[in-house]
């Protein structure tokens, strides 16, 4: 019997269903959503689903049962009532201006109307809405159910242009003013996207809309759980390294269960092949960007604190890194602290697919120079850790910088901040797919960097020299503290390296180790 398809990329649920795909059955969610509830907002990375989800609400609003045979929602849904459907989408070309967007909103509305036979004549994209609301709700007996898939993506396209950002903000504020308007007619309504803008500066019109983007019960609605990827592909789990899996590709937690990152998981599962399948689909570089002009230094990047507030919401003219990295899937929820009326959520990588692909792509922006040398020394540095090669080791480094041109520092205004010669390290040992600890905590203080291999563990410290700085501090601290201490227990060699770097000579100029036996 040949292997069922594998729903990369899915989108439709009635091609899941007759395609002979493999299904997760998240209708309980489908269920509860429209029980609990009427005006819904969530938002989750690109490439979680959502669409799927849109689909599967959307054919179960309209009473398409024989879809969901053998799923929960055969015998958990009213299968006797059909609801009209507005199924928007913002997911296809992008809006570079206000009349390409308004193509577009009229172009996804007289698709509906068309499916009902029904002419509109208002030419306003907000008025030609809700025409078209009234209209189903008139003609069908019905109230109407709302779908709006990527609601923020014509916003997100334009960040780079702020004050056209903020223009095409205000036309879908008036859009989405349009459902709230509209209530009587209105059975049920669900909007995602990737990010979430505050309520005044977005949906001050739909002020009863009920954000679950972090609401434990929801938690898992988009996403695999470990559970059930080993029950749903069992057939194609033969051989797989569940721990090494788990480290690529699992570790988003929006407040409950971790879940797996659908889009990577099954790529996994069609090719056997670790690689970087999620990150390979968007382009980080406005993160890029919002790294460089706040002189982030790249081992800061996962150890983030942020309050709910902080976590939640957006807006154009007040972008912070750390809830953009958060939103667009970069980094993920590792604890929460409550303190008086508010909470501290812990934020950090996922997994290793993230955390190597980001560091990739922000390691090219740190040290620039000739791509085949860099390449050259980042493969000499990997065999040169990987064999505890340290003369290798330190040669390679001493060469990395050594590259990295004259100009480059002139214009680059990352290379004048603290912590610039440890962002490279880091970020090559990151992106080398190494386990990689920032600031590891111990009871005598936080190692500056912890660098795990299968049978080895490095312990690094980093001093930046100005002309009166004495040398030999570095590894001088790690003993002095005591930080070998954590890892002494491990089967793995331990290893403590002091890195020294002269902020004139732009370079490493002193390095010491000891193997701890």
């Amino acid at each position: 019997m040949a292997l069922k398809k594998l729903p990369i990329g899915l989108q439709t649920f009635s091609e899941l269903i007759t395609e002979n795909y493999y299904y997760v059955d998240k209708t309980p969610f489908v269920e509860k959503l429209a029980n609990e509830g009427k005006y819904y907002f969530l938002s989750r990375p690109r490439r979680f689903g959502k669409s799927l989800l849109l689909s599967t609400l959307k054919s179960a609003f309209l009473g398409e049962q024989t879809l969901f045979k053998g799923l929960y929602l055969e015998n958990n849904w009213d299968w006797s009532k059909q609801y009209p459907v507005i199924h928007l989408s913002f997911g296809g070309g992008g809006a570079s201006s206000v009349h390409i967007l308004y193509q577009i909103i009229q172009f996804n509305l007289d698709s509906c109307a068309k499916q009902y036979n029904i002419q509109l004549s208002n030419n306003y994209p907000p008025n030609r809405f809700g025409e078209l609301i009234q209209a189903l709700y008139e003609q069908t007996g019905m109230p109407v159910v709302i779908l709006i898939d990527e609601y923020d993506k014509p916003i997100l396209d334009n960040l780079k242009k702020p004050d056209f950002a903020e223009t095409i903000r205000d036309e879908l504020k008036n859009l989405y003013a349009v459902i709230k308007d509209h209530d009587t007619y209105i059975k049920f309504a669900l909007l995602t996207g990737v990010s979430k803008f505050s309520k005044v500066s977005l949906f001050s019109g739909l002020n009863n809309l009920r954000d679950i983007s972090l609401n434990p019960d929801y938690a898992s609605l988009c996403g695999y759980t470990e559970a059930e990827i080993k029950q749903v592909f069992a057939e194609r789990l033969e051989g797989v390294d569940f721990k090494k899996l788990a480290r690529w590709y699992n570790g988003y937690n929006f407040l409950g269960e971790n879940v797996y990152n659908p889009f990577s998981i099954l790529l996994y599962l069609d090719s056997k092949e670790f690689d970087n399948y999620w990150f390979e689909t968007g382009s980080p570089s406005f993160l890029l960007k919002l790294i460089k002009s706040g002189q982030y230094a790249a081992p800061d990047l996962e150890n983030i604190s942020l309050t709910k507030s902080c976590l939640g919401s957006f807006d154009i003219n007040d972008i912070t890194l750390e809830t953009l990295l958060f939103q667009t899937g970069y980094l993920t929820i590792k604890s929460v602290e409550s303190f008086g009326g508010d909470k501290l959520f812990h934020l950090s990588y996922p997994n290793q697919e993230v955390k190597a692909s980001l560091n990739q792509y922000l390691l090219s922006d740190l040290i620039r120079g000739n791509p085949s040398d860099n390449a050259k020394n980042r493969m000499a540095m990997y065999k040169a850790l990987q064999q505890a090669d340290f003369v290798s080791l330190k040669q390679t480094i001493v060469r990395l910088f050594a590259s990295i041109p004259h100009d480059w520092y002139r214009k680059n205004q990352m290379s004048h901040y603290e912590g610039y010669d440890a962002s490279i390290i880091y970020s090559c040992f990151c992106a080398f797919g190494f386990t990689v600890i920032a600031e590891d905590s111990t009871n005598k203080g936080r190692i500056d960097l912890t660098v795990m291999l299968d049978n080895k563990v490095f312990i690094i410290e980093f001093k930046a020299l100005d002309e009166q700085a004495e040398q030999g501090t570095a590894l001088a601290q790690i003993k002095a503290k005591n930080y070998q201490q954590k890892y002494l227990t491990t089967e793995k060699e331990l290893f403590l390296i002091g890195m020294e770097f002269d902020k004139q000579q732009r370079n490493l100029v002193f390095f010491e180790t000891e193997k701890v036996s």
